[in-house]
């Protein structure tokens, strides 16, 4: 059964799932991150200066199948083209297609209302499903 995180009051979205992404890949995971096109956009944007001393390999749906292969790190609006991958990281606001194919999921949620009122809808969803989630609330750590 697929093991479901949230990942809840992340004030800064993005910069958390750079971090998110440099520490799953420091893991040799290979990982499928969703979400809407312009969130994908700034994630590659971010993923390229978050850090002047990590680089963290990934390629996008635009990229040839080649360089998705070969790539620890693919974002995607589509959960299908990241099959295969042990991580699917969800920055949409729904419910991933196909959700149940990955060995972790992991929900970051933003501090603001909409994000959290979507990230509600998600959870009954995983719970009325029999998922048992895990919840990691970042306003009780420090920034890494």
């Amino acid at each position: 059964m697929t093991r479901i995180e949230f990942h809840f009051n992340a004030p800064e979205r993005l910069q958390y799932a750079c971090r998110l992404l440099r520490k799953a890949n420091a893991q040799n995971l290979r990982i499928g991150v969703l979400g809407s096109a312009a969130a994908l956009r700034q994630l590659d944007s971010a993923l390229w200066t978050f850090s002047a001393a990590d680089f963290l390999p990934h390629s996008t749906a635009a990229d040839s199948p080649e360089v998705q292969n070969a790539s620890p790190i693919l974002l995607s609006e589509d959960a299908d083209l990241c099959a295969g991958r042990q991580v699917l990281v969800n920055l949409g606001d729904e419910v991933p297609a196909g959700f149940e194919r990955f060995e972790r999921l992991i929900e970051i949620v933003a501090v603001d209302d909409h994000g959290r009122m979507t990230a509600r809808q998600r959870w009954k969803h995983y719970t009325a499903q029999g998922y048992d989630l895990l919840q990691h609330d970042l306003s009780k750590r420090s920034a890494s």
